[in-house]
């Protein structure tokens, strides 16, 4: 088909997360709820780690960049999300929806790499703690951070940039409550191997690469640990990489179900709600997780509220 019988798109809706008027509302607070701890959770774990002196080591300098990923992948999501629950037809633009995908691939693909960090980091400090200082140095902590988040720009800037090639045939409804790549592909009138092609090949890396990283850095942590002949020991060691083996769990399980899954088998309503896990529950979880089973946190947490009480 000749590119100029095409129509010019200029604007999409989103259909949202469900079309059941009933549940708008309650669904409205639910997720309000859940961005407010979502911003208050992952900005109070920066500030706390920004001002906790003894928190300032490579382990909550990547948790710090962790909550900023949270924070922001939220937040590229959530609010037109919530609008989608009190407005009849929730519209966005097609420069827009771009920019929305855009910063969502970003954030989504430093996540896979600053947990894979979070990793290396542990395995680091466990199986070679006498060369922790020297190994994970200021500068290589500023090379990993920078490393996460270059890979995360690059490979959103190569999806949204094929994305452009791809012509919408008219004003359409995007079956997802953000604009994701795989439902605005599903719009698509023109080729779509290409973009298809590189999701393929993106997911497997960004989502098998870290993952590998992870499961080869548990691997010799483990074999470490078991070498321990303290019982406390043990599990003073353990205690470090509970929270960040539940974290990995959930954000690389949903992810993994979402993109990895043959499009033959896969439906885009088990996809919204496998979404809902990485895009707004995972950004909530990760500060709980890390406050909750982190006594060091818990330290500097009661020390700074012990100083404003007093204060």
């Amino acid at each position: 088909m000749d590119p100029g019988n095409y129509s010019t798109v200029t604007k999409f809706i989103l259909a949202g997360l469900t079309e059941e008027p009933e549940l708008q509302l309650p669904f409205f607070f639910l997720f309000l709820g859940i961005y407010v701890v979502t911003v208050v959770g992952n900005l109070g774990m920066i500030t706390l780690i920004r001002l906790s002196s003894h928190l300032h080591t490579p382990m909550y300098y990547f948790l710090s960049s962790l909550s900023f990923i949270d924070f922001c992948h939220s937040t590229v999501i959530t609010p037109k999300m919530l609008m989608n629950f009190v407005t009849e037809k929730n519209i966005i633009s097609y420069p827009e929806c771009m920019t929305q995908l855009y910063f969502f691939l970003v954030f989504a693909i430093s996540e896979c790499y600053i947990l894979a960090a979070m990793a290396y980091d542990r395995y680091v400090a466990i199986c070679s703690p006498l060369l922790y200082n020297v190994i994970m140095s200021h500068q290589a902590c500023f090379s990993l951070i920078l490393g996460v988040y270059t890979i995360g720009l690059v490979c959103a800037f190569a999806h949204t940039g094929c994305l452009f090639r791809v012509h919408f045939c008219k004003f359409d409804v995007i079956n997802h409550y953000f604009c994701d790549l795989l439902s605005l592909l599903k719009l698509s009138c023109s080729s779509t191997y290409a973009n298809r092609l590189l999701i393929l090949i993106f997911s497997v890396i960004n989502i098998l690469a870290p993952s590998l990283t992870i499961l080869i850095s548990y691997i010799f942590i483990i074999a470490s640990i078991l070498r321990i002949r303290s019982t406390k020991g043990k599990s003073k060691a353990f205690s470090t990489c509970s929270s960040h083996i539940l974290a990995v769990a959930v954000f690389f399980g949903s992810a993994a179900y979402m993109y990895l899954q043959p499009s033959s088998v896969s439906s885009m309503d088990d996809g919204k709600v496998s979404s809902v896990f990485y895009t707004i529950v995972v950004p909530m979880l990760n500060p709980l997780i890390y406050s909750l089973r982190n006594k060091d946190v818990n330290v500097a947490l009661s020390k700074m509220l012990d100083r404003k009480i007093f204060l």
